[in-house]
């Protein structure tokens, strides 16, 4: 009876430590991810998703890519305007606006770049680029293990969504940051499943994107 217990329990604690291994593969295989511009299905938006911009008082060199990597899908035509969604939960924290400016230092007018001030999170950006911004086609810019779940969700509430990989800093990710992004799938694999809704809505929103004949 005890020896029964024990397997009973190995097996019980065992499948408890594969299942959200099963979860992660899921998104990882289900998705793929472009890494050159120019290969890229023209698109009128990408949505460029936020991080903090500095880390420790120092630059956040995530950040830092995805900002270079959506400013090269504009440069090189490939968008005609982008949408940088992130955190503006406190006054003196505005993960948009930074962004903006730092895309216009970047040569990106300011005019085509619109601001969502209530991406908390990787749900919320993506499915209000939808709700609030109109959009049912773009492509998501982020490091490519972010940029999976994003557009995993955003193929879950019928979205068209491309992924375009920002560089990412690490050549691999350490334990801590793979463990989150494990949990981080396993999560939006639930909210996929339930149709979470995010935390704001709001009224329409019309996007800045530049003319095509331009």
């Amino acid at each position: 009876m005890v020896r029964i217990r024990k397997r009973w329990i190995g097996a019980s604690a065992l499948l408890l430590f594969a299942l959200p291994l099963v979860g992660d593969q899921v998104i990882d295989r289900s998705v793929p991810v472009l890494d050159e511009a120019h290969a890229v299905p023209e698109h009128p938006i990408a949505l460029v998703l936020g991080t903090a911009p500095t880390v420790w008082g120092r630059p956040n060199l995530y950040y830092e890519r995805r900002l270079d990597a959506a400013a090269e899908l504009y440069h090189t035509g490939r968008v005609r305007g982008l949408l940088v969604s992130g955190d503006h939960g406190r006054v003196e924290y505005n993960e948009p606006d930074r962004m903006k400016a730092d895309l216009v230092t970047r040569g990106v007018p300011a005019e085509f770049i619109t601001c969502d001030y209530a991406g908390f999170r990787t749900l919320d950006s993506v499915v209000r680029a939808s709700t609030v911004f109109g959009l049912d086609r773009f492509v998501v810019v982020s490091q490519p293990f972010h940029a999976k779940r994003a557009v995993y969700l955003a193929r879950r509430h019928g979205l068209q969504a491309t992924a375009f990989a920002a560089q990412n800093p690490r050549r691999r990710a350490g334990l801590k940051q793979r463990a989150r992004e494990v949990l981080a799938r396993n999560l939006a694999l639930w909210d996929g499943l339930v149709g979470t809704a995010p935390r704001f809505g709001g009224p329409p929103v019309a996007v800045g994107i530049r003319p095509q004949d331009d």
